[in-house]
């Protein structure tokens, strides 16, 4: 059986802490470690931790500088196969979700993604992903790592999640694993997790700065691609899909088009 990491990382989130370990430990499927990277809880995490510490097999309860220094610290001690990270208040769908996904795994594949579920306070959302990831997908989406095995060894092979980055490093591991380095991949049409879409990186407010931190990947991993980076931000715009949209019916179609002749009238000679 494919041994799998479970990578914990936890806050001042007992509650969210409990949940997290309960789902984990109730899978079917017992080929499995559990590690939790605390960074230094003061809300009653430590003794959540305490209290399960017979069923994890790693755990800490230290000072970190952030979330993905507290990833890195869970991926060194690893030891399965695969890697996926489930985070206080995350959980997985049901108790057989790694029992399905392991019937997968093979010695080819090195990461295998599938559908999870965004769960915010008001609403629930299906997240689904298609089966074939490119350049334009990874402009405006990533796979989500609570629904993500990633074989372990490409951490080393390649680096660890960018320590200086707030939110987009896990979206720069993926980008430069399947797009640059063309790792193998495979979409696992089932629902993996639970995601608690509570977080800094689902926050309007961080909009920019998410935005600030991919544009500097692509300027050092892709930097021939920078301007056309740019250029699909247009393309992949709101108003544009609705123009694209409006193409699929006739009589909507002419009546744009006529409308767009009459601006271009007034405007300077559009140049192909």
């Amino acid at each position: 059986m494919t041994k799998i990491s479970i990578i914990t990382v936890n806050y001042n989130d007992a509650v969210g802490l409990d949940k997290t370990i309960k789902s984990i430990v109730n899978q079917s499927y017992t080929s499995y470690e559990l590690i939790v990277i605390d960074g230094n809880s003061s809300d009653g995490s430590k003794e959540i931790i305490q209290q399960n510490a017979a069923k994890i097999q790693h755990w800490v309860s230290e000072k970190d500088t952030g979330v993905f220094n507290a990833m890195n610290k869970g991926i060194r001690a690893s030891k399965g196969e695969f890697v996926i990270f489930m985070n206080a208040g995350d959980c997985f769908f049901d108790a057989h979700v790694l029992e399905k996904a392991a019937t997968f795994f093979s010695d080819s594949i090195d990461i295998y993604y599938g559908n999870n579920i965004k769960k915010s306070p008001n609403s629930e959302r299906l997240k689904t992903y298609p089966d074939q990831l490119d350049f334009s997908f990874f402009y405006s989406s990533s796979i989500n790592h609570q629904s993500t095995f990633i074989r372990r060894s490409l951490f080393d092979q390649f680096f660890y999640y960018n320590e200086s980055y707030k939110i987009a490093s896990d979206w720069e591991f993926f980008i430069y694993a399947i797009c640059y380095k063309n790792v193998s991949y495979k979409y696992l049409n089932q629902t993996i997790a639970v995601y608690d879409f509570t977080g800094i990186s689902s926050n309007p407010k961080s909009s920019e700065l998410f935005k600030k931190e991919k544009t500097n990947t692509i300027r050092k991993y892709f930097p021939t691609f920078e301007k056309d980076y740019e250029s699909l931000s247009l393309l992949t715009s709101k108003r544009i899909q609705q123009v694209v949209h409006i193409q699929k019916f006739p009589m909507a179609w002419k009546v744009l088009k006529a409308f767009i002749s009459v601006v271009l009238f007034f405007t300077p000679k559009f140049k192909r």
